[in-house]
């Protein structure tokens, strides 16, 4: 026999654990693991900021200090949701050169 839920769900996304390789989120009752090389802007972001995730809409995730917004399909298949990161300060072209623009440090 199973058991329904009684009341709605009213705990939102949770950062549950941070390793060197990304980090797990509880959401909705299960858990999702973010690599950091699908999720690159989480890897050197301070934790206070990484733990600060709100729920936007249903199924879609935000950072707000992050200025980060993910829907759960991005988080559940990345490989469907192809990134480009640059890290700040480097501007490149589409061939990959290096463009005449680049800030230095």
């Amino acid at each position: 026999m199973e058991s329904s839920c009684i009341g709605t769900n009213t705990s939102g996304p949770e950062v549950t654990d941070v390793s060197p390789f990304g980090l797990w989120i509880l959401y909705r009752g299960k858990e999702y693991f973010l690599d950091y090389r699908d999720f690159p802007w989480f890897l050197n972001a301070q934790l206070r900021k990484v733990f600060a995730v709100v729920e936007d809409a249903v199924d879609h995730l935000r950072w707000p200090e992050l200025d980060v917004d993910l829907s759960l399909d991005s988080i559940k298949t990345p490989c469907s949701f192809p990134l480009i990161y640059e890290a700040p300060g480097t501007y490149c072209r589409q061939d990959g050169e290096q463009d005449s623009q680049t800030l230095r440090k």
